[in-house]
């Protein structure tokens, strides 16, 4: 049986780990076994120019990437470039492009346009606030790119009703937009008992700690500033909590360098890069999970993976994340509160949520699977074929 040729455009992708990176891997994964052939075309970052990820195939272009190093990831593809995006789009049968902000979401929807191909867009997240000059960048090329992008799609694919809001606002057609939530992978994140002993002695965590995970990029949009103030005031009044950072970026150094001036650093500790593999253990040691985010958020993989685990969900209450069971399972705060924060951790601390792990699980499992996630966006492509 003759497959269905796909072209996947985005700005990163494995081994650079980012939600996007996860959604894309997740998707085209499953792709193989609905009789398509996704091509993964992205920016090269320290990769060969092809290889594989889960037997799709990835082809990269070349780019700048100025400004990964301050924890923005926006690639300026290079002049060479053009042939890779060019010979992908024109051997597909259908594109998608993700991110509405990238240049090379753009390239890939103009070439599909004169190709004659289906361009379909999907939109990751809500506005970032960085707090400085980035915020009057980031408008400019919202206005002159991604509105370009938004009116050249056939078909905007929204992660949350948050996301649409935000494309609605930046014009887009209404009719061409349709949510479909993010999925999680309900073999891998589910609740394993037997880690949570083991992971606590193989991290040297003492079995009576609370502990409060968190799984983020270390940049200021995700709110470290704010989980470091949290920690500050939790730990204080509760010596048993221990929160565990899981993750690395360019604020890695200072929130160390923070964790040991304020004196927590026993209680604050730094995991750095933990593989997706080695997540679900993760999970499973902490008692609950806290998403300190400032902006940004469109449906947040690791809210999703944290409650698969029967973890509930402390969040700032920002983009799309209210859109999931938080409410009933965790606790929404305001963002740049730290206060509250704080005062959210210590009441789920001195709390047992063992009798409600598996209603959150099987809340999940009907909401928010990768099944449901490409059966929805499998009519998408078959309307537009």
């Amino acid at each position: 049986m003759v497959r269905t040729r796909l072209c996947i455009v985005t700005h990163t992708f494995l081994p650079h780990v980012g939600g996007i990176e996860k959604v894309v891997n997740e998707q085209s994964k499953r792709l193989l076994h609905k009789n398509y052939a996704p091509v993964v075309v992205t920016n090269r970052i320290q990769t060969p120019k092809h290889y594989s990820v889960d037997s799709v195939p990835v082809d990269c272009y070349e780019s700048l990437n100025i400004g990964f190093r301050l924890g923005i990831p926006y690639p300026i593809p290079a002049i060479p470039s053009l042939p890779t995006v060019t010979k992908a789009v024109k051997h597909a049968q259908i594109v998608h492009a993700h991110g509405h902000p990238y240049l090379t979401s753009l390239l890939a929807g103009k070439l599909a346009k004169f190709y004659g191909k289906p361009f379909v867009l999907t939109q990751h997240n809500t506005f970032i606030d960085y707090n400085n000059i980035f915020d009057q960048v980031e408008l400019f090329n919202d206005l002159a790119v991604g509105k370009q992008n938004l009116n050249t799609a056939d078909k905007i694919i929204a992660i949350s009703n948050a996301t649409k809001d935000y494309v609605l606002r930046l014009g887009a057609d209404p009719n061409k937009v349709k949510v479909i939530y993010n999925g999680v992978d309900l073999a891998r994140f589910r609740p394993q008992t037997d880690k949570k002993v083991q992971m606590r002695q193989k991290l040297g965590i003492p079995k009576e700690a609370v502990v409060v995970l968190t799984v983020r990029r270390l940049v200021y949009k995700n709110g470290v500033d704010t989980l470091l103030d949290c920690a500050e005031i939790a730990i204080k009044k509760n010596p048993r909590i221990v929160f565990l950072v899981a993750g690395k970026g360019p604020d890695l150094e200072n929130v160390g360098q923070q964790a040991t001036q304020r004196k927590i650093a026993t209680n604050f500790r730094l995991a750095g890069f933990v593989s997706d593999a080695d997540l679900p253990g993760y999970y499973n040691l902490a008692d609950l999970f806290v998403l300190p985010s400032k902006s940004g958020e469109g449906l947040p993989l690791v809210a999703l993976e944290a409650m698969a685990c029967g973890l509930p969900v402390i969040a700032t209450n920002v983009g799309g994340i209210g859109e999931v069971p938080i409410v009933k399972y965790g606790k929404l705060v305001p963002p740049n509160e730290p206060q509250q924060l704080a005062e959210a951790v210590l009441e789920f601390a001195k709390s047992e949520f063992g009798s409600q792990k598996t209603e959150l699980r099987t809340n999940i499992e009907e909401r928010f699977s990768w099944e449901t996630n490409i059966k929805q966006l499998l009519e998408i492509y078959e309307e537009l074929i």
